[in-house]
């Protein structure tokens, strides 16, 4: 092979870790997620694990060199389930797996001797 074309596999190699690396990480934040999925219903379980098995499962838009879809999918997931946190917070709910509130409040207006 010519130095041209190793120049080309290389590059393209790299591209396809930086994308591999971009998928796992997305990846890992939608696992974090899950304990927040009891308190945001039917849809917030289905996005999670829709995005979940889309990423694992075999059978791709894009082949499977190419993580752009799978990304794609974990991002969109994400973003709906930020949203899905942001209107339960704004409602005045707290989600499983979250601090409480009222303690945090309660430890701020206690005096420090």
């Amino acid at each position: 092979m010519s130095r041209q074309a190793w120049v080309l596999v290389v590059i393209a190699g790299i591209l396809a870790l930086a994308t591999l690396v971009g998928a796992v990480v997305l990846a890992v934040r939608m696992v974090r997620t899950r304990r927040m999925l009891t308190g945001l219903g039917a849809g917030g379980k289905v996005a999670f694990y829709g995005a979940l098995i889309y990423t694992i499962f075999p059978v791709d838009v894009l082949p499977d060199p190419i993580y752009l879809d799978d990304m794609g999918v974990l991002a969109a997931a994400l973003i709906y389930l930020t949203r899905l946190v942001h209107k339960r917070r704004a409602a005045g709910r707290q989600l499983p797996g979250q601090p409480d509130s009222s303690t945090d409040r309660d430890r701020a207006r206690r005096q420090v001797p």
